[in-house]
């Protein structure tokens, strides 16, 4: 075909009147001599609809002002979504940097660091006793302030830093600011614990206790002041290790189901004596709390405790739990020495006469076991312990009644009854009446002369948890205790009573 044959054809098929409307046509294509038909047939392949230009052109809307106007707008709402886009964006990334850089920063052993403490006032006011001049005054060794003129004290002031360097290191440094230098310098700061537990496993079924920390000698010795029931420790167990604490290196063992025991035991609010293994054992300098040692000699100590669930005994001692265990110290002691009146008689003891009758190193070897065990209270419970042993002791009448430091016999412990109540008055309030008996014939070797004392005391008292930030401690004693200045031996009867506040 021809080039104006195929024009006109199309221009046939194509063509209208200008007052015709545009209609669009089917074209066709056949496949072997590439012919355009108008209408289908054997060959034939559809190449699309057509339609003149000019009727395409017709067709097309018009643009209006107002279509202009919603074009513009319509542009500018999606140039701001593309801002607002990048600015999400660039924010995410930002977002993302920062978490990255906190987490690299929670890594630093300063953001594992917890903070805690408590604080304990305490007044005790005498209702019967020797008191005044004349009389050798009664004093305890475990709370400085029951003395003649006495107020309003503060017993502890403590803060603790702890925490988690890394799954095998952990540290704890704890100040108090409660010390008393004299009578009169008192609130004074002072160390009283300051180590690191290097573990052997994530568990922490096996670590070593580096720098200064509790003895493991004792029940409770080792319980914390905060946590502890009565307003003092015994006398018999606490002369071992006056302050409970010294400078050394101890290593523990505790099975992860008895941590967890211990734990659950905690959560029930009963007061353990925390974690010091199963089994322990150290090595101290033996001196005391903030003391420089004083020989070449190291005290050792040795350390069991075990809890028993009770569970097998039947129905009625469910739940309930019993912690026995026991331990033994040795080691050679330099008490510090210094001049001294007996009261009564008016026999001087001087320094340089003790020095010289314990030898060119001023030491006696002490040696003591001690046994305990512990029923807590679901809600009746029971403590006991008891310890055995010789240490350094003052003899006014050795040396040809000059005097002397020998080492002499020891003895003594406690008992305690105590009952928990729940639900007193608050959904967290708890209210633990307690007595507790002590007696104690020995040495107090943190005492200038380690003198010996004789200690028999009864305390009835109920603790009260208000809540887990506030408790408050009422007690009455009576007490028949020697006084480690001037060995007078004094009685009395005291109220007592403490607020402590943790946080």
């Amino acid at each position: 075909m021809t080039i104006s044959k195929l024009t006109w054809a199309i221009a046939t098929v194509l063509g209208v009147s200008a007052s015709a409307s545009a209609v669009a046509m089917d074209l066709y294509v056949d496949t072997k001599t590439k012919q355009i038909y108008a209408e289908p047939g054997r060959g034939r392949e559809l190449m699309g609809s057509f339609e003149r230009v000019e009727d395409a052109a017709a067709k097309a809307p018009v643009e209006t002002k107002a279509d202009a106007a919603t074009k513009a707008e319509l542009a500018e709402i999606h140039h701001d979504l593309e801002l607002k886009s990048n600015e999400l964006k660039a924010l995410e990334e930002h977002v993302v940097a920062t978490r990255e850089s906190t987490a690299k920063n929670d890594e630093k052993w300063f953001n594992k660091i917890n903070l805690r403490g408590y604080t304990q006032l305490r007044y005790n006011q005498p209702f019967s006793g020797d008191s005044g001049a004349g009389n050798p005054e009664l004093r305890s060794v475990g709370d400085g302030s029951i003395k003649n003129n006495s107020g309003f004290s503060f017993r502890r002031v403590r803060l603790v830093f702890s925490g988690d360097i890394s799954d095998y290191l952990y540290l704890y440094i704890q100040p108090d600011f409660a010390t008393n230098v004299s009578d009169s310098q008192q609130h004074f700061g002072q160390l009283r614990d300051a180590y690191a537990d290097i573990a052997f496993d994530k568990k922490h079924e096996y670590r070593i206790r580096a720098g200064q920390s509790k003895v493991p000698f004792g029940w409770e010795n080792l319980q914390s002041s905060q946590n502890r029931l009565t307003l003092d420790r015994n006398d018999a167990l606490n002369s071992a290790v006056p302050s409970e604490r010294d400078l050394g290196l101890f290593a523990y063992w505790t099975p992860e189901h008895v941590q967890k025991l211990w734990k659950t035991l905690s959560k029930k609010g009963l007061k353990t004596s925390g974690d010091y293994g199963v089994a322990g054992i150290g090595v101290y300098n033996g001196q005391g709390l903030n003391r420089a040692e004083q020989n070449d000699d190291l005290y050792a100590v040795a350390h069991t405790t075990y809890p028993v669930e009770l569970d097998f005994l039947g129905k009625p001692f469910r739940g309930q739990v019993v912690e026995i265990g026991a331990d033994a110290i040795s080691g050679q002691f330099s008490p510090t020495t210094a001049d001294m009146t007996v009261f009564g008689t008016g026999q001087k003891i001087l320094k340089a006469d003790l020095d010289k009758t314990m030898g060119g190193n001023k030491s006696v070897r002490e040696d003591r076991v001690a046994v305990h065990a512990i029923l807590f209270p679901q809600p009746f419970g029971l403590q006991a312990e008891w310890n055995w042993g010789k240490g350094a002791t003052l003899n006014p009448a050795g040396n040809g009644g000059k005097g002397s430091i020998d080492s002499e016999d020891l003895r003594g412990g406690y008992v305690m009854a105590n009952y928990k109540i729940d639900n007193v008055f608050r959904a967290d309030g708890v209210l633990i009446p307690y007595a507790k008996w002590q007696t104690y014939r020995g040495a107090w070797k943190g005492a200038n002369n380690a003198p010996r004392t004789s200690v028999d005391e009864l305390e009835v008292g109920v603790e009260y948890q208000i809540m887990k930030a506030l408790e408050i401690t009422l007690a009455y004693s009576t007490m028949d205790r020697t006084n480690t200045s001037n060995l007078g031996q004094a009685s009395g009867d005291l109220g007592r009573a403490q607020l402590q506040w943790n946080y």
